[in-house]
């Protein structure tokens, strides 16, 4: 049996940068939901301990495969719409943290 992947990603997001940057979050999210060996997805906020916002998104993959024909698809999908994810980003002023996480079990 594969064990499933999260992949949680943490963003700090001025509130000015907020109704942007969380439109391009959701539009991402649709986008993961559809593909392969997604078993869920979530977008979650609060308020920040300064002027912003803490968003998290967390994606459960079924597995290492399913993730890296995720992220295929996806930069393949942002090259065709020419965004750059690091350059809206630092447009926008918004701090991110990202990585894959396995289940400690």
């Amino acid at each position: 049996m594969t064990a499933s992947l999260l992949r949680v990603d943490t963003f700090e997001v001025p509130a000015a940068a907020l109704p942007a940057f969380l439109e391009r979050v959701h539009l991402s999210d649709r986008l993961l939901a559809e593909l392969p060996g997604c078993l869920q997805h979530r977008v979650l906020t609060r308020a920040g301990d300064g002027p912003g916002y803490d968003i998290v998104t967390i994606v459960e993959w079924a597995s290492a495969a399913a993730m890296g024909a995720a992220k295929t698809a996806i930069q393949q999908r942002y090259a065709e719409e020419g965004f750059d994810p690091p350059a809206f980003m630092r447009g926008l002023g918004v701090k991110a943290s990202m990585g894959s996480y396995a289940d400690a079990r």
